[in-house]
């Protein structure tokens, strides 16, 4: 066997493992036995039941297996109970790490994330190198992944071969929950975009997250972090692209930073009380405070990571709700619109 990847039912996880198949390797998933495994639907892979909590099926996954591409993560902003996701994301990478090092993995690619870095005050994006502590991290997903990249380093550190990506906001097919990102594209078209925050994000296409992933197995150099991003865009900015994609009206009202923390604080009250999930979360709220723009610079230098248009991911993702029906296919002229938008050539 010759790659493993947790997580790979889910959003990156998936795309992964599509790009390594496109490449010929032999790829086992682990994965719970109750998963959701459409996203790998037409996928030839072995899977491994299992969870990054049982130490017993982690070493039947990397049994054999000479790279490790932990992906997997509990990716949620509201929790009922936020201590299952140190469980999950700490202590589940510390233990796969742990088991990997055992069975002789020669190489280990941990999936972070870019809000595990820092943000310079004076407006800049983020790089790899900018300072950032613990206490700079808002809400427990965050500050669990933060934690867990430190675990990474640690093993690292330890003689582990291990490389750390670190994502911006992935965009593209194969969004099955979907992802906040996702979320955010999916209540776009359907009409229930009506206003916007200032805030803004850096975006980049799944699939070049998932050549990244197998470009740092092959390229990066050990115990390095590589952001894996591409554009920066304010939310407003977003929007706009979108609407020129689709044909979908974008929100021209700003929200103020109160009004949408009051509505956040309903929406989780409600929750609550509910047992649901909130639509908005204050993590959601606070962590757009800042603008989450990245510098993807080291990446395409040191790795070749590739730089597909953002207009051809917020395409191709608008194309797959589409035809997934996450979308209502009634609005006015976006199927026609779709039809031709994002086919240029890549680069």
């Amino acid at each position: 066997m010759d790659v493993l990847v947790t997580g790979g039912t889910g959003f990156v996880g998936a795309n992964l493992v599509r790009e390594l198949l496109k490449d010929g390797a032999a790829v086992r998933v682990l994965a719970r036995p109750r998963s959701d495994r459409r996203a790998l639907e037409g996928c030839a892979v072995e899977f491994v039941d299992g969870d990054l909590l049982d130490p017993g099926s982690l070493r039947r996954a990397v049994t054999g297996v000479r790279v490790v591409y932990h992906v997997a993560a509990d990716y949620r902003l509201w929790v009922p109970d936020p201590e299952t996701l140190y469980r999950v994301n700490v202590e589940g990478t510390r233990q796969l790490l742990a088991v990997a090092a055992e069975a002789g993995a020669t190489r280990v690619v941990y999936t972070s994330t870019v809000g595990a870095l820092g943000i310079p005050k004076d407006g800049r994006p983020g790089t790899e190198t900018t300072p950032v502590s613990l206490a700079d991290m808002v809400g427990p997903y965050k500050r669990s992944k933060f934690l867990a990249e430190q675990v990474a380093l640690e093993w690292g550190r330890r003689g582990l071969p291990v490389v750390i990506v670190n994502p911006s906001a992935p965009v593209g097919p194969w969004d099955v929950k979907p992802t906040p990102t996702g979320r955010m594209i999916v209540d776009f078209l359907n009409g229930k975009m009506f206003a916007s925050l200032d805030t803004g994000l850096n975006l980049v296409h799944v699939r070049d997250v998932a050549r990244g992933h197998i470009l740092a197995a092959e390229r990066g150099r050990v115990g390095e972090k590589y952001i894996l991003g591409n554009r920066n865009l304010a939310l407003l900015d977003i929007f706009a692209t979108l609407a020129r994609l689709t044909g979908v009206p974008a929100p021209r009202v700003r929200v103020p930073y109160w009004g949408a923390w009051l509505a956040a604080l309903a929406m989780e009250g409600w929750a609550r009380v509910a047992g649901a999930e909130p639509r908005v979360s204050l993590t959601a709220v606070r962590m757009a405070r800042k603008r989450m723009f990245f510098d993807p610079e080291k990446a395409v230098r040191e790795l070749g990571l590739p730089q597909t248009p953002v207009e051809e991911a917020l395409s191709e993702a608008a194309e797959w709700f589409q035809a997934r029906g996450y979308a209502a296919a009634s609005l006015p002229g976006r199927r026609e619109v779709l039809a031709g938008a994002g086919r240029g050539p890549r680069p």
